[in-house]
């Protein structure tokens, strides 16, 4: 069994090589100043546009809206969801003269749907006056009569979830898993670092996108609210979110906090870590639940080697590899504060990249001897990779999303049936979009 260090123990550790208060790119900038949210007061659009702080986000016209998508073409359709179609466009001179051509994401609002016009305000707020590297970039919207767009900037690498759990084809080096988590740990830092902080409560892999270049961004701001302020502790709610990513105290309580959003990196850390999804009735009964089955094992080296997921196999050292599932262990946490706070993750996360570990990447990439690299014990050989059924993805309440509101069995830490938790429906081709999922 493996010894378990706490999040600011290892810090301190790495303090000691390399103090992290005096690196650059931890040095205050305009992305990590905190930024300032204007509460949101407004019913309708119109009170948004009296606001000086939406000036950054264009207002569109449907007709607009219907040239860039070529009238909304069938085959421009990027993916489909709980709030409706998102479709691939362009807004150039042929849909407005002098604009700067651009690609774009365009989601519409289902009027049928099971979000309205509450989440499509909300989506407005947060991201008409977030500016962030890690935060999908809102371009525009759409309200006019009855219709509710939102215009994005285009990721051509689609979301996380695309790329994690497809059957078939490449998969994402740990190098690149360990770089998509950074950049999301960074998403959620900047928002809990807020001057009010605001609470995502709907992280998971499919609100995860990546770019061309596989920069990752969060999407999705349709359930963020605001935190807790002054003395309170907490904010109450309805209880929303997807099954298998819920911290487990909002769940029973409908008590919001950061630390539930650190329970959601947890889950998401993990299900890169192994190469599963964070619910799967696939699998056996015992293994339905990724945090229920896997948690107890992050801290026992041999058991944590037998477990990560084979398509990584040699591309990361047996001593990273635990620190990362240590990190993931603490972000599980069932005491909220027992997990670590996300600049903490950051941090920690950063030192994965930093020369430390770059030296043991170099010496995977020339196959260089004398690091243990995916250390399975001599007397039981790796277990091989069994063929399975496809797995069940969690529900999409964004556009991009496969397939629609369905009914699973519950595990132990799932709501009540009248908890507004999304439930997730049987997943079948995660392979054929290609969708952006801003």
């Amino acid at each position: 069994m493996g010894i378990c260090f706490s999040i600011e123990e290892q810090l301190h550790q790495h303090q000691d090589h390399q103090s992290l208060s005096k690196r650059p790119e931890m040095q205050e900038s305009p992305e990590t100043k905190k930024p300032s949210i204007i509460p949101l007061t407004a019913k309708d659009v119109k009170d948004l546009r009296q606001n000086s702080g939406y000036t950054n986000v264009d207002r569109f016209t449907y007709e607009e809206t219907r040239l860039a998508t070529k009238q909304f073409r069938p085959d421009y359709i990027l993916g489909e969801g709980g709030f409706g179609v998102v479709y691939k466009g362009v807004i150039d001179e042929n849909v407005r003269p002098g604009y700067k051509s651009t690609a774009v994401a365009v989601k519409e609002l289902n009027p049928d749907g099971f979000q309205g016009d509450r989440e499509w305000l909300a989506e407005v707020k947060y991201l008409g006056q977030l500016s962030h590297p890690n935060l999908v970039k809102l371009i525009g919207y759409c309200w006019e009569d009855e219709h509710r767009l939102l215009l994005y900037e285009y990721m051509a690498s689609g979301s996380l979830e695309k790329h994690l759990f497809r059957r078939v084809g490449c998969s994402l080096t740990w190098s690149k898993r360990m770089k998509i988590a950074l950049d999301a740990a960074k998403g959620l830092a900047f928002l809990h670092g807020a001057e009010r902080p605001i609470i995502y409560r709907d992280f998971k892999t499919s609100n995860i996108l990546l770019d061309a270049d596989f920069n990752a961004k969060l999407s999705d701001f349709g359930l963020a609210k605001d935190g807790p302020m002054g003395d309170k502790t907490h904010v109450s709610t309805r209880v929303m979110g997807t099954y298998g990513y819920a911290a487990p105290e909002y769940v029973m309580t409908g008590h919001l906090t950061a630390r539930s959003d650190v329970y959601g990196f947890g889950v998401v850390l993990l299900e890169m870590l192994l190469g599963r999804r964070a619910m799967d009735k696939s699998r056996p009964s015992r293994e339905h639940n990724l945090v229920e089955w896997a948690r107890p094992l992050l801290n026992h080296n041999k058991k944590l080697m037998r477990i990560l997921d084979p398509r990584m196999e040699g591309q990361y050292s047996s001593s990273t590899a635990m620190k990362v599932a240590n990190l993931a262990y603490q972000c599980l946490s069932q005491n909220p504060k027992g997990r670590p706070l996300m600049s903490q993750v950051v941090e920690l996360l950063e030192t994965f990249q930093s020369k430390e570990f770059s030296h043991e990447e170099a010496m995977l990439h020339t196959g260089a001897s004398g690091i243990t690299l995916y250390e399975a014990p001599s007397h039981s050989p790796h277990t091989p990779v069994k063929k399975r059924n496809p797995a069940r993805s969690e529900s999409h309440r964004e556009g991009g999303a496969h397939g629609s509101k369905g009914a699973n069995g519950r595990s132990k830490s799932e709501p009540p049936k009248e908890c507004d938790l999304y439930d997730p429906p049987s997943f079948e081709a995660e392979d054929k979009s290609e969708s952006n999922r801003g």
